[in-house]
């Protein structure tokens, strides 16, 4: 495996290499990504993982995701990005036009599960986001690296204007509900569960 390789495989995914389509996407999407292909049958897509820890280091979304369209441009017949802006400051959006390839639209997953113009519509001004991604990792994506597992005295600082927890589940699932409700009540926070499913996440796949 080469070094490019080993750094963008996330959860032990590997593209096949002879598909016409190359999902280059964020780790924490693949489970969806997974489900949405097994579901309609797009035998066609294959699915390489960016890092989800990228998400706490967005300089490096736009430079490993150029590295990999380079990497395996030669192979596919089209590749398409399932990363939003995610924090890049329109640089993932700008290296995405400037190599010719396309990408999923929004700010960021909580708008395209939401759906991006439901999001854009919605008063949540002061909601923390979770996804069945975060309400899974929330310690290991957001509890530890921000230092709240050592210094708990720092919530207020991080959190402190926000009212509400807001919850965007994928799937019903009652023991992960519960852990978000949980997480919620651990941050002081109103819980508030809203059933998006994959919302944009499956027309852009089906454009894919």
């Amino acid at each position: 495996m080469s070094d490019l390789d080993a750094q963008l495989t996330d959860a032990g995914l590997q593209p096949s290499g002879g598909g016409k389509v190359l999902l280059l996407a964020c780790g924490a999407l693949a489970h969806e990504i997974l489900a949405l292909r097994a579901a309609n049958g797009w035998d066609h897509l294959d699915l390489q993982c960016l890092p989800a820890i990228y998400h706490n280091h967005p300089e490096r979304i736009t430079p490993a995701i150029s590295a990999a369209v380079a990497a395996h441009k030669d192979s596919y017949q089209r590749i398409f990005v399932v990363y939003a802006d995610c924090g890049t400051g329109g640089l993932l959006q700008a290296a995405c036009a400037e190599m010719g390839v396309e990408m999923i639209s929004g700010p960021h997953c909580y708008s395209f599960f939401m759906g991006n113009e439901a999001f854009a519509a919605a008063d949540d001004m002061t909601a923390f986001y979770l996804t069945d991604f975060l309400a899974r990792q929330f310690d290991a994506f957001v509890w530890r690296p921000l230092g709240l597992d050592r210094h708990p005295q720092l919530l207020d600082t991080y959190f402190g204007n926000y009212t509400s927890l807001i919850y965007l589940a994928q799937t019903d699932d009652a023991a992960l509900t519960e852990k978000a409700r949980q997480i919620a009540a651990r941050m002081g926070l109103t819980f508030i569960h809203r059933r998006t499913g994959y919302g944009d996440l499956t027309s852009a796949l089906a454009q894919a």
